[in-house]
Order: structure tokens, then C-alpha cells, then sequence
């Protein structure tokens, strides 16, 4: 793999503006912003990981799914890899049913997938005509084989995520963003998702959010950091001329994601150790170890109400 450095081009506009702005802000106040540098390395390990779990392809998902049972303890790890992708694609049948019906063949663009994989799912289940932003430059030449290896080379368009305004005559149906909506500074990114809709068009969301701010666990990791409270991008979003049509709160399925991803995180560490038996034991714990430290976090807080996965619709006035 690249050193990360090396994938990241100058920085656009919006991004510079947000990490400039984020220097000058007390830490006590929060965590700083995204930086360029910070949305792109997240994205390569997001894709580092697909790869690894669907490179198969050419639908590799990256966002988190909707379990509602969980596979009995001991299933072996290619079971556990289906069950996980077809959570994913679960979440995204259940994002599409909260946005409704939009006109077959409609214009979406879809917001950071990462390496494609949503934007083929929107192609393929509900034949939309799809713009896929992709944020790593690195990861442009994959997503358009997965297009090509898919044949909807006439219905996806593959494009840098450069956080530009939009282009002339460039207006949408629907932009879908699925956890990507920490990525940019929320109020900016909200009037450019405004711009670039249809008026009538909707913009659909995927992503975590605060509910109570000690919910959010203090890691180094970049979107834990950056959930940010449902309420306050609500209301970003109506300031923004975006009027909230739907909101589903789907935390309880999204805990069982976690529950299948640390079981196959044991499997794939597993793999990799030697055999003997005293360090297979050391590399259980730990996985383990590194297991309750990303995800119990996430998912007492999915549990209790301090966080909230949460499928949102917004609608541009007509």
C-alpha cells in the first residue's frame, strides 16, 4: 500500500476552509474537523478492509448493516462474511423504502461509497442512473472495474469526491450519503447538497449519531469522532431549505453489525497466528481486547440511547 501521502492531490476549497477554521477552535469546544488527510486515510482503511472481506466484488460495501439474527456461536468465517454483506445491502433496501418511490431511470449521486459499491447497488436493485463521488484517488481505478465488471458502464459514472460546487446544470432526484456525512463541514456540505438537488428531490442519509455527547467513545479513530448530534444536523438541514421527511431510528439492527464483524475480526486474526496453542491464545485475547475497545463502546451506546443509527430523508421544496 501507498504511504497515505502520496494519495493526497491538493485539498479543495470547502475541505481547506474547514481544517483552517478547525485550528482556531478551542479543543475543549470538540474535536476538530476533517482535514483532507483525515477523510481519505479513514477511507483507505474502510476499503483496506472491504477488499479484504468482499474482493470479489464488484458490490464491496464499507458501511455498517442491519442484523435482526444473529448466526449461532462457531459459524465459520464465509458464512460470517455473507451474513455481513447481506446486512449491508439490508440497510440499503431499508434506506430506499424510507425515501419512496423516485422516477425509474432517476439521476442520483451518491456521496462517498468508497469504492462503488452503493452506487451499483442503486443502479442495479432500482435503476437509477448513478454518479459515484469517490474520495481517495487511489480507489477511482477500482470502483470504475467493478462498473465495467458489473456492465452499468452506461448507467455509473465513477468521479473524484473534490468537494467543489457544483457544476453547471449538474441536479439530482436523490444524493445518498451513507455515513459520509462527517466527511465536510455540515452546514456548507448541506447548502451544496441543496444546490445539487432537484427541486422536489431528496437527499437520504445512513449514519450514527450522538444523542447524549458522552455517549461517543474518545477515539483516535475519524468517525467516531465526528458523529455529531442528530439534532443539530436537523436543524442544519432546515436552515440549509432541506425539510425532514423521514426519520427512521434503526439502532437496535444496527448492534448485531458489530456483533458479526468483531466474530469475523477473531476469525481473520486467527488465520494469520501461529499454531501453536499459546499463541493462538494470546492472539484471541487479543482481538478481543481490540474488539471491546472499537465496538462495545458503539453498541452500548446503540443499546442504551446515547447513540442512534439513524435513516433520514430530507426533501428541497418544490
Amino acid at each position: 500500500m501507498k504511504p497515505l501521502s502520496a494519495l493526497i492531490p491538493n485539498p479543495s476549497t470547502s475541505l481547506t476552509r474547514g481544517r483552517d477554521t478547525n485550528e482556531a477552535v478551542d479543543p475543549s469546544s470538540g474535536p476538530p474537523l476533517l482535514t483532507p488527510f483525515d477523510v481519505r486515510a479513514y477511507h483507505e482503511a474502510l476499503a483496506a478492509r472491504g477488499l479484504a472481506r468482499q474482493g470479489t466484488g464488484p458490490r464491496v460495501y464499507c458501511h455498517t448493516g442491519l442484523v435482526d439474527r444473529l448466526p449461532p456461536p462457531g459459524t465459520p468465517a464465509p458464512e460470517l462474511r455473507e451474513r455481513l454483506k447481506d446486512s449491508q445491502e439490508r440497510m440499503l433496501a431499508e434506506l430506499a423504502r424510507a425515501m419512496g418511490p423516485f422516477p425509474e431511470g432517476g439521476e442520483v449521486l451518491d456521496l462517498g461509497s468508497v469504492l462503488g459499491g452503493s452506487a451499483l447497488y442503486w443502479a442495479q436493485e432500482h435503476r437509477a442512473r448513478v454518479t459515484a463521488l469517490v474520495t481517495v484517488p487511489a480507489h477511482l481505478e477500482q470502483a470504475r472495474r467493478f462498473v465495467h465488471e458489473a456492465d452499468l458502464g452506461a448507467r455509473v459514472q465513477v468521479r473524484p469526491y473534490t468537494g467543489e460546487p457544483p457544476r453547471p446544470r449538474e441536479c439530482y432526484d436523490a444524493v445518498i450519503a451513507v455515513e459520509n456525512t462527517c466527511a465536510l463541514p455540515r452546514v456548507e456540505w448541506l447548502r451544496g447538497v441543496h444546490a445539487r438537488l432537484k427541486p422536489g428531490g431528496v437527499l437520504a442519509i445512513a449514519d450514527c449519531f450522538w444523542v447524549r455527547p458522552d455517549a461517543v467513545h474518545p477515539s483516535d479513530n475519524a468517525w467516531s469522532r465526528h458523529l455529531g448530534s442528530v439534532n443539530a444536523f436537523l436543524s442544519d438541514a432546515r436552515d440549509a431549505g432541506l425539510e425532514l421527511e423521514a426519520h427512521d431510528d434503526v439502532s437496535a439492527r444496527a448492534v448485531g453489525f458489530w456483533t458479526l464483524s468483531a466474530e469475523l475480526r477473531v476469525h481473520e486474526h486467527l488465520a494469520r497466528a501461529p499454531t501453536d496453542p499459546h499463541s493462538l491464545r494470546a492472539a484471541l485475547n487479543a482481538v478481543r481486547a481490540e474488539s471491546r475497545r472499537e465496538h462495545l463502546w458503539l453498541q452500548q451506546g446503540l443499546l442504551d440511547g446515547g447513540l442512534e443509527y439513524a435513516l433520514l430523508v430530507l426533501r428541497r421544496e418544490p
